[in-house]
């Protein structure tokens, strides 16, 4: 593979691999619960309902993770990306308590995703712009992405 190729998304390949291991975690903790308990019990209800739901927003967070990083800026997608995990871990870890705690991560995740898309949708104007109007613009929205991913740290 071409070493340019790779130094513009090693970092979102790092992301994906650890997300990976992530969903294993999270299968672990399922398959853990089931054997130890009723599979009709509260608490596998809950793991069971976890996995899923973070399984049904990873083909999300995935799309628009490498869209991101590859149409605008690798760094401020796989920040963002980290930041999902984490939040993914707390809304998981949450659930398998009581529902309720779960809600901040939940609401968290929704705004990185949030960001990603917008990173999406800013890195196909971008092009956009370059592609017909010129190379004035391409630096300027890179900044901006870069600074705007530290943002996601504010509650």
């Amino acid at each position: 593979m071409n070493l340019v190729v790779v130094e513009n998304i090693y970092l979102l390949v790092m992301v994906t691999l650890i997300s990976v291991l992530q969903n294993a975690f999270f299968a672990l903790k399922v398959e853990k619960e089931c054997k130890t308990q009723n599979v009709n019990t509260a608490a596998f209800e809950r793991v069971s309902c976890a996995n899923r739901n973070c399984m049904d927003a990873y083909p999300t967070f995935l799309a628009v993770m490498w869209c991101a990083g590859l149409c605008l800026s690798q760094a401020p997608a796989a920040f963002a990306g980290i930041i999902y995990l984490v939040v993914r871990q707390k809304y998981f870890v949450g659930y398998m308590g009581q529902t309720s705690q779960s809600t901040p991560g939940y609401l968290f995740g929704k705004r990185v995703l949030g960001f990603l898309s917008l990173m999406c949708i800013v890195g196909i104007s971008s092009y956009l712009l370059v592609r017909y109007y010129g190379n004035g613009y391409k630096e300027y929205v890179e900044t901006i992405a870069n600074a705007a991913s530290a943002l996601l740290l504010i509650p």
